[in-house]
């Protein structure tokens, strides 16, 4: 049983939550729809490589998406059930899958978001206008330049308090240094906390979740390692700091410290933001980061000998929704034209066209280029230093592990520290090729071709 317009009206958060479901009414939107009995169902593509699972239920009403959002129910939700209001046709019947019977499961009847009674005071909400076109008369030179100047108004009171944030972090790392290091490595994880919640206050979100990850990427090294990581943490700190303040406007920088921009900001008419190459995905990098959210970093490589060597796709979710299935496998290759952030060293990138064809797994990956392997890493820090890693292709070499267990990328000239866990198999094999990413004290391999075949790394 669909639910009315009227009932979708009512659940629904507020009329710009009405206005973005609308954006994602296109069925090409959506990668698959079902139902059963009163249950709906679909995937709908994002920005990140996995589509977000949504589900409905339309009797004991409530929903569930993999979304971020914090809106209940969220743009993705309500699309779904307006979509089977409309179209009920278009869900064909089919038995519901895993993840649609596991939220069945574990929700309690009744919980979900109830439809308000009628009479209920609530803010105008309707469908027909969230999908209307603003009238002429909204658009008046007017208006438009009472709009302009309020947004100028919110982007300088933004802009101080940034500031005002960025004062703060520089006098904190200033205060760290005077105090010494050694006091600074046993509270680490505190005084970071608490200038990252300062940094929040400030609008700088960005910045201030860099700074909530710190102390996991120090205290990992080993005790003589720390100090001067933690040198070159609050080093890279100040220089993005002092970047931002030099040119606030530029995106890249503002991604660092700010916030990062949605997939309809992205400037796709800028030829050199796209490219379209056959891809290879080197792995899938799953974080759960502080705020709760659980990160996901596809990793792909281009390999042609054009355009950017890597390309990062970035999907993120709540850590309740469970594990989520990837999207691609690692080792498999496609056609796709990807749309980069803007950045001194493109790397971030959302997928603006796909093929579905299908591509042979073994295609050739590009020379590691340089004579020297480190060279890709010391170009990207000469054009963003503030970057904390950057991909390379490393050339024939193998892995090796020393005696106290530590294992090492080696070739004739040059011997690299392997962080995370290295299979087996690859120890003593003969690399015709790897890739990986390099941080200045420890690389994190995503795969290698090597006389045993392809073999990937749990990165």
């Amino acid at each position: 049983m669909a639910l009315s317009r009227s009932e979708i009206e009512a659940m629904a958060p507020d009329q710009s939550a009405l206005k973005a479901a609308a954006a994602l009414l296109k069925p090409a939107k959506w990668s698959s729809r079902g139902m059963a009995g009163g249950l709906v169902w679909g995937e709908c593509q994002g920005t990140g490589a996995n589509p977000y699972r949504v589900a409905a239920d339309t009797v004991d009403i409530g929903s569930k998406c993999t979304c971020p959002s914090r809106k209940f129910p969220c743009k993705h939700a309500i699309a779904l059930m307006w979509l089977h209001a409309d179209e009920p046709g278009g869900f064909p019947p089919s038995e519901p899958p895993d993840w649609v019977g596991e939220w069945m499961g574990r929700r309690r009847k009744s919980s979900g978001a109830a439809v308000p009674a009628a009479g209920a005071t609530t803010a105008p909400k309707n469908l027909d206008a969230a999908v209307a076109e603003p009238a002429a008369a909204e658009l008046d030179v007017a208006a438009l330049e009472k709009r302009r100047v309020a947004a100028e108004r919110r982007a300088a009171d933004v802009r101080r308090q940034v500031v005002a944030g960025l004062d703060d972090l520089e006098l904190w790392i200033s205060d760290q240094l005077r105090t010494g290091l050694g006091g600074f490595l046993g509270e680490m994880p505190d005084r970071c906390r608490r200038i990252a919640a300062r940094l929040v206050d400030a609008k700088a979100g960005s910045l201030s979740s860099r700074l909530d990850e710190l102390p996991s990427r120090v205290l990992r090294l080993p005790p003589d390692e720390r100090v001067d990581a933690a040198i070159v943490e609050l080093g890279k700190l100040t220089l993005v700091s002092r970047a931002w303040r030099a040119a606030p406007d530029d995106p890249e920088l503002r991604r660092e410290v700010v916030a990062t921009e949605t997939r309809d900001d992205l400037p796709g008419d800028n030829g050199g933001l796209r490219h379209g190459a056959l891809w290879e995905v080197l792995c899938e990098q799953i974080a759960t980061r502080r705020d709760g959210l659980v990160s996901v970093s596809t990793w792909l490589l281009n390999t042609g000998t054009d355009g950017p060597r890597f390309a990062v796709l970035m999907d993120h979710f709540p850590a309740s929704a469970g594990r989520r299935s990837g999207a691609f496998a690692a080792g498999s290759c496609f056609w796709a034209e990807l749309l980069f952030y803007p950045a001194r060293v493109p790397l971030r990138a959302v997928i603006a066209q796909r093929s579905d064809a299908e591509v042979r797994a073994d295609v050739p990956w590009p020379e590691a280029g340089a004579a020297d392997p480190l060279q890709s890493y010391r170009d990207a820090l000469l054009a963003a230093p503030w970057l904390l890693a950057a991909p390379m292709v490393l050339p024939s070499g193998r892995i090796a592990e020393d005696r106290a267990g530590r294992r090492w990328w080696l070739d004739e000239a040059l011997a690299l520290p392997v962080e995370g866990a290295v299979p087996d198999i690859a120890l003593g094999a003969h690399m015709d090729a790897a890739a990986g990413l390099w941080n200045g004290a420890r690389l994190t391999l995503f795969a290698a071709r090597t006389n045993w075949g392809r073999v990937g790394f749990d990165a």
